[in-house]
């Protein structure tokens, strides 16, 4: 049984984004937020994850939103959440000092 990983980053991305060119995905975003599991689980039966205005149920082996609040309310039309672990945990470097 795999571990529960306990934090991703949620993008906002728009989905009529067909062609991003030369732009990240990141640098498609319109909001994102990293997310923390919370120990709950949501109706979907999957973990709950929560911060900076989002709350989301993620399934984490496929990493697919299952539900998704972004400040109390249901996600706006025509835009997609996607979910990767969040910088630190990909490996780029971390704060110094």
């Amino acid at each position: 049984m795999s571990t529960v990983p306990k934090r991703f980053e949620i993008l906002l991305v728009p989905s009529h984004v067909e062609d991003r060119g030369d732009a990240s995905v990141t640098d498609s975003a319109v909001r994102s937020a990293v997310v923390e599991a919370t120990g709950r689980r949501g109706e979907s039966g999957y973990p709950i994850y929560e911060g900076h205005g989002v709350t989301a149920d993620i399934d984490p082996e496929t990493r697919t939103v299952e539900a998704l609040l972004v400040d109390g309310r249901e996600l706006d039309y025509g835009l997609t959440a996607l979910v990767r672990p969040p910088a630190r945990d990909r490996g780029a470097p971390g704060p110094t000092g």
